[in-house]
């Protein structure tokens, strides 16, 4: 799909399938196209090109069959403030037209998966950032959907947060729920990912299992070097030449697929400090350094 504003192209030919059953994260930097894929999946935005297909459904002509049957879990936190969490979510359950008699049931449900049922009569604005994004996600999931689409869901959260709501998210994928999670978080995707599509400039440029991704494109093991600028430049001239990939980080460069550096290499390239090559590595690789 292709999706324009004015002269920006924000999505440049995407190209997706996702299997159900599986959490696949949508990699990339600010800018890649990540949350623009969102707003086209739910009928946000529309497509100037391509065709978008959600649980055999057509998008945006049959929009609102297919919003019934996904979960969205915005960046933004739009709850309402001035009601309890279960109030919240009583009023979604009512929207996505959950059953009266089930309603009760399937409010409790999304609590308990949220670690919220001790919160359920507190006011909104009374709970605690990660309590909220929990609320938010515990929204998302009241009507039971097959699908859930997460939007930079850990976006602006210190790290303590963030590793609890990982634990949620990692329990709907191990329910067999079908989990779309855009994030530039890359330990994010490489903890709770079963498959990664790296977009870079609103297309996908690399896609597979993130062990997969880090033996194809970074190898198994990296070499960082620490020096001056004039070191590092020649360090990196020197892997190039022998066909191995580099990352610039500070004062420090990675050479990368550190296990085909030959003796003589490592003589020229003199003492680095030994690591394991990450899907942090690989991102660099493909999508660059800098963004623009």
């Amino acid at each position: 799909m292709v999706k324009r504003f004015g002269e920006v192209t924000a999505v440049n030919g995407l190209d997706l399938t996702v299997p159900a059953g599986i959490c696949l994260g949508l990699l990339g930097a600010n800018g890649a196209g990540k949350s623009t894929s969102m707003r086209l999946l739910t009928a946000q935005a529309r497509a100037d090109e391509g065709s978008i297909e959600v649980l055999g459904h057509p998008v945006p002509r049959e929009a609102k069959r297919v919003r019934a049957l996904m979960g969205v879990v915005p960046q933004q936190d739009n709850l309402d403030e001035e009601l309890t969490a279960q109030e919240n979510l009583e009023v979604f359950a009512h929207l996505y037209r959950v059953p009266r008699a089930g309603r009760r049931a399937a409010v409790d449900d999304a609590l308990a998966l949220a670690h919220l049922t001790g919160k359920r009569h507190t006011r909104v604005d009374a709970l605690s950032g990660g309590m909220r994004r929990r609320l938010l996600i515990a929204r998302g999931l009241v009507h039971r959907p097959r699908l859930v689409l997460l939007d930079e869901p850990t976006v602006g959260l210190d790290p303590q947060v963030r590793a609890e709501l990982w634990g949620l998210i990692d329990g709907l994928r191990a329910g067999g729920t079908t989990v779309l999670m855009s994030t530039h978080y890359i330990e994010e995707a490489e903890r709770l990912a079963d498959d990664c599509a790296l977009m870079s400039h609103g297309r996908v440029v690399a896609r597979g299992a993130p062990a997969e991704l880090i033996r194809e494109h970074a190898g198994q093991r990296a070499v960082e070097h620490h020096g001056p600028p004039d070191r590092l430049a020649e360090i990196e001239a020197l892997a190039r030449a022998h066909g191995l990939p580099t990352r610039r980080t500070g004062p420090t460069v990675s050479v990368l697929r550190a296990e085909a550096i030959t003796p003589s290499l490592a003589d020229k390239l003199g003492d680095g400090v030994p690591r394991a090559a990450t899907l942090e590595d690989v991102f660099v690789v493909l999508t660059g350094e800098t963004v623009e």
